[in-house]
């Protein structure tokens, strides 16, 4: 029985559909944070159990276009765009969770914050499923216009409306550079369809490429910027550092991994023959992402500002694996999706950690509010501690695996010269991240004041996250045939290659 093309859209749908349903219960003063937040919860669980459903009853690769007579095929359901969904679906999932103790802790935050929430997942969503560039600039800008204001939100707080306008600002010229390729790439191949860019790009590869590399470079400008690569990352940290604790875990975690899902489709699917032409631009981009964003967490005394830093890095990882996706396609690109699951973990876990912490007994901002911290919460502190390790690649957590998988890929490819530069980056953000540890454990809190019990569900959520990096890193080691870290990585594997179901 052939599968309704309607089902391949659910996922989407109920998002979208939660997202304006949201926006009008706002408008009723008897919906308060804690419902809308549940309505939300609702929406996203039916999106993630309908996108799970199409996982398990499609097949392990598949590649569909729903409603094509409809869309023009613009949209596209592969395994590639569902393992994404799942983890945007996730994101916005863990956001709520772990942020429903601080929402509720500030007046200035209402019902609307969760439309804009599920919108913002929306555009995420629509962008690992386009199958066009004009499709994936309007799902980037429905992304991006939504994040704008979930900045600027506590309006009341200057800092959020500066982050805000910066971001607004700034964005809307990076969206102006992906409009521009955009219609280069048009000028020369006369399609925007991914697939059918790639087509000509083959068929034309002894013709003069040199109007689509202008459209490409210029698409690749807005990505880089949106994932704070060198030399667009200054905005980053002003960005980050103005919005509220759960909107930049949101951010750092959740619309990294959109970006990245949509990047990869289009440059491993048309820029493929191409490709070349970027690698050389690339191999500096890397070095001075890594180097820079070191720089940057080594010197930060705000332990936000110093994640926000280190994101730069984390980064600059992943672009490693960019690069060596010429040489060794399948497992440079399988290894991108697993390090983003693997960032996806540690960075929400980390910035939610500090959100619900500063949201329920005191604000903690710099490095020396965290003395003793283990005295005072040695739960929080463990876990805390485990998200340190995870980003800093330390072995028996998920990010020590998602690095092996990039240096080693590296490796592989020739490239041994970013292989070394990024296990240097590694090593220096050890000092960055254990600076915390050893501040937590080795140091007394100078008020050994009584704290009040922890509360709501938050705690849970992040001791569930925290269990999950360790999980990812020891694999199947302790139970056979559980879902590990080879798991991610075989789908991972599985998503890259329904990219070229023909």
């Amino acid at each position: 029985m052939q599968t309704p093309d309607i089902t391949y859209l659910l996922p989407l749908f109920f998002v979208g559909v939660g997202a304006i349903l949201l926006m009008i219960l706002s408008t009723f003063k008897n919906i308060n944070i804690k419902k809308g937040a549940i309505a939300s919860l609702v929406f996203l669980t039916l999106a993630i159990v309908s996108n799970i459903y199409n996982l398990n009853t499609l097949g392990d690769i598949y590649s569909v276009y729903p409603f094509s007579d409809v869309f023009n095929n613009m949209i596209v359901v592969d395994t590639y765009a569902s393992y994404f969904s799942t983890i945007l679906i996730l994101g916005g999932i863990l956001t709520i969770l772990i942020g429903l103790h601080y929402f509720q802790r500030r007046k200035e935050f209402t019902v609307e914050f969760f439309s804009l929430l599920l919108f913002s997942v929306f555009g995420m969503m629509l962008l690992v499923h386009a199958n066009e560039l004009i499709t994936a600039f309007i799902a980037l800008e429905i992304a991006s216009i939504s994040l704008y204001i979930m900045i600027g939100f506590e309006k009341v707080i200057d800092k959020r409306i500066e982050a805000s306008y910066k971001y607004l600002v700034l964005g809307s010229l990076a969206g102006v550079f992906f409009l521009l390729g955009s219609s280069f790439i048009y000028g020369a191949t006369g399609t925007t369809s991914i697939g059918e860019i790639g087509i000509f790009v083959s068929n034309n590869i002894d013709s003069n490429m040199s109007l689509i590399i202008l459209g490409g470079t210029m698409i690749l400008i807005t990505f880089l910027f949106k994932i704070a690569a060198f030399p667009f990352q200054n905005w980053a940290i002003d960005v980050y550092d103005g919005a509220s604790l759960p909107v930049t875990a949101f951010m750092a975690a959740t619309f990294k991994a959109a970006v990245f899902g949509f990047i990869l489709r289009l440059v491993l699917v048309d820029f493929d023959l191409i490709r070349d032409f970027w690698d050389d631009m690339f191999v500096y981009i890397i070095i001075f992402t890594l180097a820079y964003g070191s720089f940057l967490a080594i010197i930060q005394k705000s332990l936000k500002r110093m994640l926000v830093s280190s994101s730069i890095v984390h980064t600059g990882y992943l672009l490693i694996a960019f690069v060596s996706i010429g040489v060794i396609g399948e497992n440079a690109a399988s290894s991108i999706i697993f390090y983003l699951v693997a960032y996806f973990l540690s960075a929400l876990g980390a910035f939610g950690l500090i959100a619900y912490i500063s949201s329920e007994d005191q604000l903690r901002i710099t490095y020396d509010d965290f003395r003793g911290f283990s005295h005072i919460r040695p739960y929080m502190a463990a876990m805390l501690s485990v998200f340190m390790l995870s980003l800093a690649g330390i072995p028996s957590t998920i990010g020590f695996i998602g690095k092996f998988y990039i240096f080693t890929g590296a490796i592989e490819s020739g490239n041994e010269i970013l292989a070394i530069v990024g296990i240097t980056a590694t090593f220096v953000s050890v000092y960055y991240y254990f600076k915390l540890i050893a501040v937590m454990y080795f140091y007394r809190s100078p008020e050994m004041t009584d704290v009040p019990p922890l509360k709501g569900i938050a705690p849970l959520v992040i001791a569930v996250i925290a269990l999950m990096i360790i999980w990812g890193g020891i694999g199947n080691t302790l139970i056979a045939y559980f879902p590990g870290v080879d798991f991610l990585i075989d789908m991972a594997k599985l998503s890259y290659k329904s990219l070229f179901i023909l």
